[in-house]
């Protein structure tokens, strides 16, 4: 009887997975979603370009501790960068120093606790510490920023687009869509997934930041600055996958073409046979 049942029960899953798939479908087809102000007013990132980008693309130095000072002056208040180690920074092209002297004058402590004693403390951080993570009392909670480029498509040129996005809701939305007004304590963004954040502008404008380069601080600069310096947070060995990378296909097409002419040379004899 099992044997007899098992592919009559199989088939009737299977006619009604078919069934539902269809209706589904059909009522797709038939009575489309009805339009969102999402949908409608969401725009996608802006055409951003950084050096990393591309094939041959590498990280520029300088850009990158540009967009550190950023971070560490605007965003680490609110945003943790729990995958990144002090010591990484020498990649950016601190010394030994001024990696040390980073790391004992964040702002965030490292935690202690003393099984002995119970006790809960603080101690400065040293290089080979992660950035402490930033507990955060407002509302929401800010994402961690360590992999956001990755987290997001496009997320280089995501975040710079969030970043100089905000913007007062536009009055043809409002028309439309009467009941998408920006609630209070809100903020209107279209390159948001859903126009609305509750993190404020956090590049309020010129001059914000002093870069030590001279570089003018406006608030794009800024924006790509931070946005770069977050590309390389969350693939920090970029540059080098990539040396590799055009060294492994120039030994596949080396070897590609001794395999050939090996090929031609063993078979030289026997093509009249």
């Amino acid at each position: 009887m099992v044997r007899l049942f098992g592919p009559l029960v199989g088939l009737f899953f299977a006619v009604a997975l078919l069934w539902s798939f269809g209706n589904g479908a059909y009522s797709a087809i038939s009575e489309p979603a009805a339009p969102t102000a999402e949908h409608e007013f969401h725009l996608h990132p802006k055409d951003v370009k950084f050096a990393s980008d591309g094939a041959f693309g590498k990280f520029d130095k300088q850009q990158l501790q540009r967009g550190f000072q950023v971070y560490k002056e605007v965003c680490a208040t609110c945003h943790s960068l729990k995958h990144v180690a002090f010591r990484d920074l020498a990649a950016l092209g601190y010394s030994e120093a001024e990696v040390k002297a980073i790391a004992k004058e964040w702002g965030t402590k490292q935690p202690t606790f003393d099984p002995k004693t119970g006790e809960r403390a603080e101690r400065d951080n040293i290089p080979s510490d992660y950035f402490p993570t930033v507990y955060y009392a407002g509302q929401g909670s800010p994402p961690d920023l360590s992999l956001i480029t990755k987290a997001r498509h496009n997320g280089g040129a995501y975040v710079a687009s969030l970043l100089t996005g905000y913007q007062e809701q536009p009055a043809e939305l409002l028309k439309k869509f009467p009941d998408a007004k920006t609630p209070d304590g809100l903020y209107y963004n279209p390159y948001f997934a859903n126009l609305n954040l509750s993190m404020p502008a956090p590049l309020t404008g010129e001059g914000q930041v002093t870069y030590s380069d001279g570089t003018k601080a406006t608030v794009d600069q800024m924006a790509q600055d931070v946005s770069a310096f977050l590309i390389w947070s969350a693939e920090p060995k970029l540059d080098k996958r990539k040396q590799t990378g055009w060294a492994v296909l120039g030994f596949l097409l080396v070897a590609t073409v001794l395999a050939y002419l090996a090929k031609k040379n063993v078979w030289a004899d026997k093509k009249g046979e």
